[in-house]
């Protein structure tokens, strides 16, 4: 145990150096700007952003970097340094019908007020390497579509006004939005706990969850009513100026998406919603949250808790993976104590069954 100890602070400092060489790579090739990964990598600086609750593309392109492009060690990173920031308040709730939008699909209606727009996409491009992107040839300018003169109508408000969906639903004018950052987690969560929740969750765990509702672990029979993804601008009241000033505009994801329900005692049979808004252009992410948001509410619309993804302690309590991270990966730190506790105790075990074994075969041999 000695050695150990004598050797730890000595050992630990040059990993610090071999970690700080292997990020910097071969000393031929220029070094990655900060200004390049966010230019360039946008949708891995979002996801960081997203998952760390923190918008900031250049600090998110910074943790990237010193991560190495760990997504999860980057997260933890900026989540890191989000603590030390001062909190001065609240936004005033973004109104995202008022979105610039960059992209904007539905699955539900061909034709649609405003149109359909692709914006930047993978959908359409055969998942095929591109050896053209070995080098640093010219890139076409694309078409700039006017920004439309007037907000663009989402796809639940044409079924709001047939009545077949159901409504946003409102809070209390007394209704202060909770901060799982800086409040324990009780269940049962309100929705607004809830989504926050699922915002900063683990892209990967929640497409999972989102995939098991569809193959029979839930009950959802989803379609995509709307995705979008553009700028919104924040604003935020100041009581001594008595109006909301505007904080600036950031990019998110927003995407409704349309359920079946065939009613009960007390709502007709409707179309329901799940909902899902995250930071920067991180669809799956938004399309997953949105779908495990329906699927957690199988009590409030009187359905019965079957599946995992409909388990609101299991979905919330392991969805985040700062938190998953530091369980799992606890268990490389010394646990020399525990583990020879545990060594004692089965050769304990070994050694009686062997005194039983040989009591018994001594036994026969007698009789």
């Amino acid at each position: 145990m000695y050695v150990a100890v004598k050797g730890g602070e000595a050992a630990i400092n040059n990993a610090h150096r071999l970690l700080a060489d292997r990020r910097r790579g071969d000393r031929s090739l220029p070094s990655l700007t900060i200004e390049q990964i966010v230019e360039q990598l946008g949708l891995a600086v979002d996801r960081v952003m997203a998952e760390a609750s923190l918008y900031d593309p250049a600090l998110a392109a910074l943790a990237v970097r010193q991560s190495r492009g760990d997504m999860i060690e980057a997260i933890f990173l900026l989540r890191a340094y989000r603590t030390t920031l001062p909190r001065f308040g609240a936004s005033v709730p973004v109104d995202t019908a008022g979105m610039q939008v960059e992209r904007r699909v539905s699955a539900t209606y061909k034709d649609l007020p405003g149109g359909q727009l692709l914006g930047p996409t993978f959908d359409y491009t055969h998942r095929l390497l591109d050896p053209s992107l070995l080098e640093d040839l010219p890139v076409d300018e694309p078409a700039r579509r006017p920004a439309p003169d007037e907000d663009i109508m989402r796809v639940s408000d044409i079924l709001a006004h047939e009545g077949l969906i159901e409504s946003d639903g409102e809070f209390p004018d007394d209704h202060e939005a909770g901060d799982i950052t800086r409040e324990p987690m009780e269940f049962p969560m309100p929705r607004d706990l809830r989504l926050q929740a699922l915002a900063r969750g683990d892209e990967g765990f929640l497409l999972a969850l989102a995939y098991s509702t569809q193959r029979g672990f839930g009950r959802n029979h989803p379609f995509v009513g709307e995705i979008r993804i553009g700028e919104v601008e924040l604003e935020m009241d100041v009581p001594e100026m008595g109006f909301s000033v505007s904080l600036g505009r950031i990019k998110v994801t927003e995407c409704q998406m349309v359920n079946q329900f065939k009613g009960s005692a007390k709502a007709p049979p409707q179309f329901t919603r799940g909902y899902g808004l995250v930071f920067g252009q991180s669809e799956r992410k938004a399309m997953s949250m949105s779908l495990v948001d329906r699927a957690l509410r199988a009590e409030e619309l009187g359905e019965d808790i079957t599946a995992p993804a409909q388990d609101e302690e299991f979905v919330i309590s392991h969805s985040d993976n700062v938190q998953a991270t530091g369980f799992v990966e606890h268990l490389k730190l010394p646990h020399y104590v525990d583990f020879q506790a545990e060594l004692a105790l089965v050769r304990r075990m070994r050694a009686e069954i062997a005194t039983r074994n040989n009591d018994g075969g001594m036994q026969e041999a007698a009789e």
